[in-house]
């Protein structure tokens, strides 16, 4: 880990960090979060009854477009070419939640960090959009990234 935030020059203004010289690696992140909502409105997504359609699989696709996107919406980060992203929700009933964890792949010079958890991201906040018109007040909590490999850092997993 740095002992600085890399997104500042000398003179702290921002800039694009230079992977120029970085060695090309295969790179993996794993991101996850959950939705929390009514019970009704689980129930309502499990029985697929929203207008809009099925909201798991909407959510997926969005959250791989989210993926996908990430150079776009976070101003610093480097366009790379993932060369995969999975996406898969878990519902727990007894909670009233969704999670959603996203694995994110390439092989480049810098890591897809950026990449899961914007997936992550997206894909819960389709999940909101589409189940909004009967629950406003789903949460949306524990967005973080569990694990990335590769790059000169290596290996790194998150702490309970």
């Amino acid at each position: 880990m740095s002992d600085s935030f890399t997104h500042f020059d000398a003179d702290g203004k921002a800039h694009m960090v230079d992977v120029g010289t970085k060695t090309e690696t295969r790179r993996i992140a794993r991101a996850a979060g959950m939705i929390s909502m009514k019970p009704e409105t689980l129930a309502m997504v499990l029985a697929g009854n929203s207008k809009k359609g099925d909201v798991i699989g909407i959510a997926r696709i969005a959250a791989i477009q989210g993926a996908k996107r990430t150079a776009e919406l976070i101003p610093l980060c480097h366009p790379i070419p993932l060369t995969r992203v999975t996406v898969d929700f878990s519902i727990d009933e007894a909670a009233s939640r969704i999670a959603c964890e996203v694995i994110a792949e390439t092989v480049g010079r810098t890591g897809v960090e950026m990449e899961a958890l914007t997936a992550v991201q997206v894909g819960l906040l389709t999940i909101y959009d589409m189940c909004k018109a009967v629950d406003r007040g789903m949460r949306m909590d524990g967005i973080r990234l569990l694990e990335k490999e590769g790059g000169k850092s290596g290996h790194w997993v998150a702490g309970a």
